[in-house]
């Protein structure tokens, strides 16, 4: 892949949901955002011994963190950004090779997409949002 992959960057607000490392946990939390209308457009985890963090890009970030503010579940807000590309080989290389001539960190990044999508979602955290969003609309 020699040109660089068309991009559709925006800024999100990211929800980080931290969990009891139990068996039901995250269903509690899914559940209670789809009772409440609010569709989670991705999603990553990463586990201790004793708890999780949930990592999520969801329809409604105000509304999901008040409700699990009032169900007793820690929730903080992050800006990321949210990416969509041509699902293909080698469009997270062109846009970490980007980022890093800007010297950009990546502080972690997640995918979502089906087998068969013509586009996918990258959630990037960059150590700079403002710097990395202006790096990538410019190609």
């Amino acid at each position: 892949m020699n040109a660089y992959p068309k991009l559709s960057v925006e800024t999100a607000r990211q929800l980080a949901v931290f969990l009891a490392n139990r068996p039901g946990a995250l269903a509690r939390v899914c559940e209670a955002l789809a009772n409440a209308g609010i569709n989670i457009y991705a999603l990553a985890t990463s586990d201790t011994v004793d708890h999780t963090v949930v990592r999520m890009v969801v329809s409604d970030p105000t509304k999901a963190l008040m409700l699990l503010g009032e169900g007793g579940v820690l929730a903080l807000e992050t800006d990321v950004l949210t990416i969509e590309t041509a699902s293909e080989p080698g469009v997270l290389a062109k846009i970490a090779e980007r980022l890093a001539e800007a010297e950009v960190n990546i502080e972690y990044t997640y995918l979502a997409g089906g087998r068969e999508a013509e586009k996918g979602l990258i959630i990037l955290r960059p150590s700079d949002v403002e710097k990395a969003r202006r790096m990538l609309e410019e190609v």
